[in-house]
């Protein structure tokens, strides 16, 4: 899982957490399983017929149970959505399995078995994927194809919305740490609050979060990608003279906007600048959960919750939960400060607590 955000000092680049890890992960589940484990393909006919391979786990003496697609945050994602030696998606997937609850999930395009290009691909076109696989799972006879369910993390909690509001098969959703709010803001929020908790002052967060805005608007507003980068740099370039006596000036230089500039070439990136998850949950009227954790600094909590509650309202939903669950970062670890170099020290994959509240979730409704 790839989390992007602005650094301190004023440098745009990616924070790449890998998955190399040597700690243990006492969660993960081991062979042999209580429930039926099958490997699949499933055809998205919407993207050059590209084949996608998955998982479907199926509980054990229960007939045509509901079930649940799991769709992975962003970066290029295994069916696990595999990150540091942490495995969340089989962790539950077997946990809901065990619990008369079936799962599907899937590698993403271009990842694993699955075909397909991930890097030109945007959030609309895993959404597509999403329903490829809703296709697949109606045409099976082992489960209700009445409660086809999805669980999304981070920005599978973006897409979670924009197919379900579409796509009248979807039964219900299950936003885990999903956006709420427009992503040039999630970004925004997301850099000033990890920049703060290593401790960045606060003029640098004043200063990054200013420039940010100027390159995020221009974005948001021109669809050509040489005037984007050609405003990009004129409006820095203004702001530098502008503020030629600040000490954060000299930090205004090529690299700077090359690196701003490279946002314009980056399909996924400016998409999600512009996407409001708000103008897909106005129009979702299936049952929602939506949870994050309160030491989640790349989706802050309480910020994105009330976005996704705030627009439920305007949809008249009537079936909508909302929780924010004490102690739990992105990941849905228990966590002492959220920061995300903490990820790897953790051995918890995914709280218990939070596998619980899922699952009675769906099983009262289900």
């Amino acid at each position: 899982m790839e989390f992007k955000t602005t650094c301190t000092l004023l440098f745009f680049c990616l924070f790449s957490l890998t998955t190399v890890s040597q700690s243990n992960r006492p969660q993960t589940p081991k062979t042999p399983f209580n429930y039926t484990s099958e490997e699949l393909f499933f055809i998205n006919h919407n993207a050059d017929s590209i084949k996608l391979a998955g998982t479907i786990t199926l509980p054990k003496d229960i007939k045509n149970p509901p079930v649940v697609i799991l769709i992975s945050g962003s970066g290029p994602q295994n069916r696990n959505e595999e990150i540091m030696g942490h495995k969340p998606f089989l962790v539950l997937s077997d946990y809901l399995s065990n619990n008369g609850i079936a799962v599907l999930r899937y590698d993403d395009r271009g990842i694993g078995k699955s075909e397909g290009d991930f890097n030109s691909a945007t959030t609309f076109d895993f959404a597509t994927d999403v329903d490829a696989a809703i296709e697949y799972l109606k045409t099976r006879k082992d489960i209700d194809d009445a409660k086809i369910g999805l669980i999304g993390h981070s920005e599978g909690g973006l897409i979670a919305p924009i197919v379900a509001s579409q796509n009248k098969d979807v039964a219900f959703i299950v936003s885990l740490a999903g956006t709420g709010i427009v992503g040039s803001e999630v970004i925004l929020t997301q850099s000033w609050e990890i920049a703060k908790q290593m401790g960045a002052p606060e003029a640098t967060l004043k200063f990054n979060d200013t420039i940010s805005k100027m390159a995020y608007n221009v974005i948001e507003t021109e669809t050509d990608s040489t005037q984007i980068k050609l405003k990009i740099k004129s409006k820095l370039n203004a702001y530098k003279e502008d503020n030629a006596s600040s000490p954060y000036a000299f930090y205004i230089n090529d690299q700077l906007i090359d690196k701003f500039n490279s946002l314009a070439s980056n399909k996924w990136l400016t998409t999600f600048i512009k996407t409001n998850p708000q103008d897909y949950y106005a129009k979702t009227n299936c049952p929602v959960l939506a949870l994050n954790g309160s030491k989640d600094l790349q989706v802050l909590p309480k910020l994105n919750l009330n976005g996704i509650e705030q627009a439920l309202k305007k949809a008249n939903n009537k079936d909508v939960t909302i929780k924010e669950l004490e102690g739990l970062n992105h990941l849905f670890q228990t966590s002492e400060t959220g920061n995300p170099s903490e990820y790897i020290k953790i051995e918890e994959t995914f709280s218990p607590i939070a596998l619980e509240i899922i699952k009675d979730w769906i099983l009262k409704r289900f």
